[in-house]
């Protein structure tokens, strides 16, 4: 599935071939923290199938608790996380951050991975109200 996304304020687009079948929700701890929510959701592109349209991103390298680095990419001037990749040097997939694709509709998660570092609350999430649109 051919997608295209960008950051917040533009300043980086980007477009790639996805799977929609290799979506996931990550409930990692760094994820939570790099996200500033209970999650992220991702799906893989391998590094041939992706393109930069505009923009560079930055990168921050975090190491994992494996020792291996992992880059993380985001827009220097809006925040927006656009991917994370492994090696950082040259990478052979790129994570898109589906919350910066204009398709994430179309791209349900359909598998969950760090479960053990999931917020217990989710699993209580209907129960909340719900408010169709803030004022």
């Amino acid at each position: 599935m051919k997608v295209d996304g960008s950051c917040h304020c533009g300043r980086i687009a980007f477009e790639a071939e996805v799977d929609p079948e290799k979506v996931l929700i990550c409930h990692c701890t760094d994820c939570q923290t790099f996200s500033g929510s209970a999650f992220r959701t991702v799906v893989r592109t391998p590094a041939s199938a992706f393109r930069l349209l505009s923009g560079e991103p930055k990168v921050y390298v975090k190491h994992a608790d494996s020792g291996n680095k992992f880059a993380q990419a985001f827009c220097d001037e809006c925040g927006t996380p656009v991917y994370g990749a492994h090696p950082i040097d040259n990478p052979t997939f790129y994570g898109l951050r589906v919350g910066s694709l204009r398709q994430r509709n179309m791209l349900p998660p359909k598998l969950q991975i760090w479960c053990r570092s999931a917020q217990p609350w989710l699993e209580e999430l209907d129960a909340v109200a719900k408010v169709e649109k803030h004022a």
